[in-house]
């Protein structure tokens, strides 16, 4: 599978900055913005990546309507709200050694891979050697994809809905999730060999974040984030 994944040019950050985003549209459907057209995102800390109990520096802006995560790597921006069903949309782009995530009902303490879930955006060129669960697509660790469809160097667009223990997601407009949590029952193995809860045993309800982990100089080590609307369910 990951010979399907081939060397694009990363494209010019003011090319980015000027495209539009798709599915923008402010309520629609009773859709709503995460963040601002431009600035800090207000309600939003960053935190370290691996416990996001403690704050961190790290520069997240927004920029004509594109959430920027820059260097330095190994942060998260953290929602100050809790969610616990929603409906949630938005467009990422990364660099060639781009290793992003989403956030879903994360505690604000420990590692949101393990103590909440993390939806993951990574390119293969990141780590070779990792699994499908650890690549774009992928629920971090613990369950994969049906299919990799994620695009190198593009913008790649995810919606997904949480509702109860039920967890629908499609990428770039193809189903690649559709699991009932309260089913999941093995635990998953954080980075220190010790074991995390199964995603049954997960946080019905928690913060939502964005993660910056990726390597590279410039536009090659940052995080791109456009339209990103949600829409609560409870």
């Amino acid at each position: 599978m990951h010979a399907l994944f081939r060397t694009l040019r990363l494209g010019s950050l003011a090319m980015a900055l000027a495209a539009p985003a798709a599915g923008r549209a402010a309520g629609d459907q009773g859709f709503v913005p995460l963040f601002p057209a431009d600035g800090s995102p207000a309600g939003w800390t960053v935190r370290q990546w691996d416990d996001v109990s403690r704050e961190a520096d790290g520069a997240w802006t927004v920029r004509d309507g594109v959430l920027i995560g820059d260097q330095p790597r190994g942060t998260w921006l953290m929602s100050d709200r809790q969610y616990g069903d929603f409906e949630l949309r938005f467009e990422f782009k990364l660099g060639p050694l781009g290793n992003s995530g989403l956030a879903l009902r994360a505690p604000m303490n420990g590692d949101p891979a393990f103590d909440g879930m993390e939806l993951q955006m990574a390119d293969v060129r990141y780590n070779p050697a990792a699994k499908d669960s650890e690549l774009a697509g992928g629920l971090y660790r613990a369950v994969a994809p049906r299919r990799q469809l994620y695009q190198p160097e593009a913008w790649n667009r995810y919606e997904l809905k949480l509702q109860g223990p039920r967890f629908t997601a499609k990428l770039n407009g193809e189903l690649i999730h559709d699991i009932d949590l309260s089913q999941q029952t093995e635990p998953i193995q954080r980075h220190d060999g010790t074991d995390a809860p199964p995603l049954k045993d997960r946080p019905r309800r928690g913060h939502i974040g964005f993660q910056n982990l990726s390597r590279g100089e410039g536009e090659e080590g940052r995080v791109l984030i456009r339209g990103t609307e949600i829409r609560p369910l409870d």
